[in-house]
């Protein structure tokens, strides 16, 4: 698999086969990108990486992601993102709160909200997002999970919003995201307490999409992330993402206003190669074979 720091990103760039180039990674990045070859080409995997800290959210870690963000939504080759850690045991350990010991209050606002408008990144990617849990992801790695579309937990993963336990309240979109995922109730008490919950009463709840037994290699989460972003790819590109408009900005509105903006997507679909593409492999009983056009 590539894997490319902030120096190496402009080389991402998926091949007719799907292979990824060569390039050498810039020592040190805490943010890495892969892509995935063969017939997972148009997987793009963000690859945290950070084990000093635990993955947390540090400076350089947050300025690495932008960076990597911005150049993904303008890639037409990416189909899906999953992000996963390459350290062993935990997805994002939250805020580094080391650092954050050193900012005044008006440092500490400010990157706060730079935390929030990373969240919003993350979420406003036009592809489906995947977050790949295998460890512990809290505050505001839990966070960023529930910034993706979908995610995947082992089933040995810790999730939690703990900033009550340090005397702080969720601030990168976990008062606002959690309870649009498993209710007003269940979140407010998951927030109240601080408390922590397993892969499989993540599940229970609605955290997450899938849970799986932990593996010896402890990547579990990211195998079965890996297989939902495969079941995704032969889709038609253009049709997901509209869906994903749709959902995400229907969700935020009266129904009736959701209907219209859900006919407003429809309608810019109409026009496409791959519904043209989606009737002609119906007929002609064969698979579809869709470019993004």
């Amino acid at each position: 698999m590539m894997r490319l720091g902030r120096a190496g990103r402009q080389l991402l760039r998926w091949g007719g086969g799907g292979a990824s180039p060569a390039a050498v990674p810039r020592r040190g990045a805490e943010v890495l990108v892969g892509t995935a070859g063969g017939e997972s080409g148009g997987i793009a995997e963000i690859l945290m990486n950070r084990p000093h800290a635990r993955n947390s959210l540090g400076k350089v870690f947050v300025n690495e992601l932008f960076s990597i963000l911005e150049q993904l939504r303008f890639d037409e080759k990416v189909r899906v993102v999953v992000f996963k850690s390459e350290v062993k045991g935990v997805f994002c350990a939250g805020a580094d709160l080391k650092e954050r010991a050193k900012m005044d209050d008006a440092e500490v606002g400010h990157f706060v909200k730079r935390l929030r408008n990373l969240m919003d990144e993350i979420a406003a990617l036009p592809v489906p997002t995947i977050a790949a849990i295998d460890g512990y992801a809290l505050g505001g790695g839990l966070e960023l999970a529930l910034a993706c579309d979908l995610r995947v937990a082992a089933s040995s993963a810790k999730m939690g919003l703990i900033e009550t336990t340090r005397g702080l309240l969720p601030g990168a979109g976990g008062t606002q995201r959690l309870p649009r995922c498993v209710g007003i109730g269940l979140a407010k008490e998951l927030i109240f307490t601080g408390r922590q919950v397993d892969g499989q009463q993540a599940f229970s709840m609605g955290l997450v999409n899938h849970t799986v037994p932990q593996n010896s290699d402890g990547d579990a989460a990211y195998q079965r992330a890996l297989t939902l972003a495969k079941e995704i790819l032969p889709q038609a590109p253009f049709a997901v993402k509209m869906g994903k408009l749709a959902i995400n900005r229907g969700m935020e509105v009266d129904i009736a206003s959701g209907m219209a903006i859900e006919g407003m997507c429809y309608a810019q679909n109409i026009p496409t190669r791959d519904r043209q593409e989606g009737m002609a492999a119906f007929r002609e009983k064969r698979p579809p074979q869709f470019t993004g056009k």
